[in-house]
């Protein structure tokens, strides 16, 4: 195979080989009966069958060209069958090549996080109010987006402001691609507008900061209980059904890190300790992997970006209706719906621009 190295060859074996231990896997019935453990495989299945099903075309390619190359030796053949096979064999060998270089690029893909399930937190930055507001806009633009790509989303912690806006928002989302697509979101978002609240009309520049973090597997990264301090406390709001009269809202302290993680949107006060731990849990190893990256002098960079999360990553101003992104000037005049969850063409602006700096 002329554009794949032997230690290539070895590589798509192993896959192979693995593709079909977790089929055998997720035939047994104690692993089925894991839901956690079954979840697990079966995303590692989806993830390498595109590359063992185009590897498995390219050996039939192969073998189909080395019969054919038998056949072209053979002078016992008329002379029209052999111009027949001549062409066949010609175009086997342009598909080959072809297929080679497609396995190149999907052996490329470096990051088997790319496909994991995400958790989003959107907090107001500076602003006041308007950046409470603001934040909003952009809870809703992700849920839209989420609900277009057909992603699972669900609420993790919500903090309302009584004008409607969002202090802080986390939430977890579930499906195809959705790291892959949102870890572009990292970062400051700033908005320029006239508020609803002022009267002047005059124009104000407002923030908020997003952090896109993927979401360790509980068997991942497993947190020593003798590390919790766990508080359970009385449910806070606005008032109405929405305040508990018990003693269901969960605060998480993780003792080693400080970390302090709060939930109590769910009645139920086990429901809120799972979410917080999932949430306790994604901050962690968010930690451990930036300690990591530091340690390594920013081998790892992003090359759209550093990924500090105080980086200024993109402005939406809407007296121009325009949205732009400066990490790679991209800019937009679709304000509205971007806003409104059409965040295709600014992600694969993302996407590509990353993809040719790699």
């Amino acid at each position: 195979m002329a554009l794949l190295f032997v230690s290539m060859i070895e590589k798509l074996e192993e896959f192979k080989k693995r593709f079909v231990e977790l089929e055998h896997l997720l035939s047994d019935h104690a692993i089925v009966a894991d839901t956690t453990q079954c979840a697990k495989y079966a995303r590692e299945l989806s993830e390498i069958t595109p590359l063992v099903k185009k590897y498995d075309q390219l050996l039939d390619v192969r073998r189909q060209t080395e019969e054919l190359k038998h056949l072209l030796s053979d002078s016992g053949h008329g002379k029209e069958f052999l111009e027949l096979a001549r062409q066949e064999f010609e175009d086997l060998e342009k598909r080959s090549v072809l297929m080679e270089q497609e396995l190149n690029e999907m052996l490329k893909t470096p990051d088997s996080d790319l496909n994991r399930n995400c958790m989003v937190e959107v907090r107001a930055g500076t602003g006041g109010q308007e950046a409470s507001l603001f934040a909003a806009d952009l809870y809703r633009m992700y849920t839209k987006y989420a609900a277009a790509k057909n992603w699972k989303i669900e609420l993790m912690s919500l903090n309302e402001t009584d004008l409607g806006g969002l202090k802080e928002v986390i939430f977890s989302v579930e499906g195809r691609d959705a790291y892959k697509r949102l870890k572009y979101e990292s970062g400051v978002h700033r908005v320029q507008r006239v508020p609803t609240t002022e009267a002047s009309g005059r124009i104000h520049t407002s923030a908020a900061t997003v952090a896109v973090l993927f979401e360790p597997e509980e068997t991942e990264l497993v947190i020593d209980s003798k590390d919790l301090k766990i508080d359970v406390y009385k449910a806070g709001g606005h008032g109405g059904q929405h305040v508990n009269t018990t003693d269901s809202a969960v605060r998480i302290t993780h003792l080693p890190s400080g970390l302090v993680v709060t939930c109590q949107d769910e009645r139920s006060q086990l429901k809120n300790k799972a979410k917080a731990m999932r949430v306790l849990r994604t901050r962690l190893l968010d930690e451990m992997v930036s300690k990591k990256q530091i340690e390594q002098s920013l081998a790892r960079k992003l090359l759209v970006g550093s990924g500090d999360r105080s980086e200024k990553i993109r402005t939406y101003n809407f007296p121009d209706r325009r949205v732009t992104d400066h990490r790679i000037g991209f800019t937009s005049h679709q304000l509205e719906g971007i806003l409104n969850g059409s965040l295709d063409e600014m992600t694969d602006a993302l996407i590509d621009a990353e993809n040719k700096k790699s």
